[in-house]
């Protein structure tokens, strides 16, 4: 009986979505772009079929220069809030015995207190915040987030107790389903150490001249809105950055990031963790991160 109504949810969401790319195609031959109500509806592989402009950005930014060469793949469609997504990467890092922060390697136990005795990981001002695990979007909200009209000029829904309209980030939560779908996404989110989360901020990844340790032996460098992570995270990033372009079309490699990554991609290779996290994120999420599939099956792990 489950399985039956299961099919039949499927098949549901099947005729929507065709009905939908139809209606998305009309407006497409006579208007010349789809609603942007519809956007959030649209398969993230249609995206710039259906929304010109978002390909002419792309194109003049550089991106198509890697984008051609990433694998198709799917995106979040079934994990709704970021709320859940941490919740559901707690029990899967506690299960897999994996108690190692992203960036500098400080470990934390099945409750998520940390210990930074092996990794030298010394704090730079935020003690509190140093000593706790948050989940950090190595692709941060904002990267994508810009690309959301509600984000960007809000939504008729986003509106507070005061009658005072907002948008940001809050808005494009509460407004664009879509945006939460790619906010939940676990492919894009890592355990970080509470204070090096909150420096990095919203900055993007480059390569910066000197070498200063504010945090220890951890290798993790952030200054000038910019942000360098350990050599051995080179990789991961990239294939994060590129995964949540395949998916979702939403711009979020510059152009002058795009040899960067590349780089990164070819120096830091796949381990066995990526690999497996992937693995066991596919189970939970549903969707196959093909840019890491591939890279690990290459590697042949």
């Amino acid at each position: 009986m489950a399985a039956r109504e299961k099919t039949s949810n499927s098949l549901k969401n099947v005729v929507v979505t065709v009905l939908i790319v139809l209606i998305a195609g009309a407006f497409l031959v006579f208007k010349g772009s789809a609603p942007e109500a519809l956007r959030q509806y649209i398969p993230p592989q249609l995206q710039a079929i259906f929304y010109p402009e978002q390909r002419e950005q792309n194109s003049t930014s550089g991106n198509s220069v890697i984008m051609s060469n990433l694998p198709a793949t799917e995106g979040n469609s079934t994990i709704i809030s970021f709320p859940s997504s941490k919740t559901q990467l707690k029990k899967l890092y506690v299960a897999a015995g994996h108690f190692t922060t992203f960036y500098c390697g400080s470990t934390f136990d099945e409750d998520f207190n940390l210990d930074h005795s092996k990794s030298g990981f010394h704090f730079r001002k935020n003690e509190t915040r140093a000593n706790r695990v948050e989940w950090e979007h190595i692709v941060p909200a904002e990267a994508f987030g810009q690309s959301f009209a509600e984000w960007r000029d809000g939504h008729p829904d986003c509106v507070d107790s005061k009658g005072q309209p907002y948008k940001g980030r809050k808005c494009a939560a509460k407004a664009s389903k879509q945006f939460e779908l790619m906010e939940a996404d676990m492919y894009n989110l890592v355990p970080a150490i509470g204070e090096v989360n909150g420096d990095r901020s919203n900055y993007s990844y480059a390569m910066l001249e000197k070498e200063e340790r504010e945090y220890g032996a951890c290798n993790m460098e952030i200054r000038d809105q910019k942000a360098e992570p350990p050599d051995d995270k080179y990789g991961d990033i990239a294939r994060g950055y590129m995964y949540m372009e395949a998916a979702y079309h939403r711009g979020v490699i510059s152009e002058k990031n795009v040899k960067l990554f590349e780089a990164w991609n070819r120096m830091d290779p796949v381990d066995k963790w990526e690999c497996e996290r992937a693995r066991l994120i596919e189970k939970i999420q549903g969707n196959k991160n093909m840019i890491v599939a591939q890279a690990c099956q290459e590697a042949g792990l």
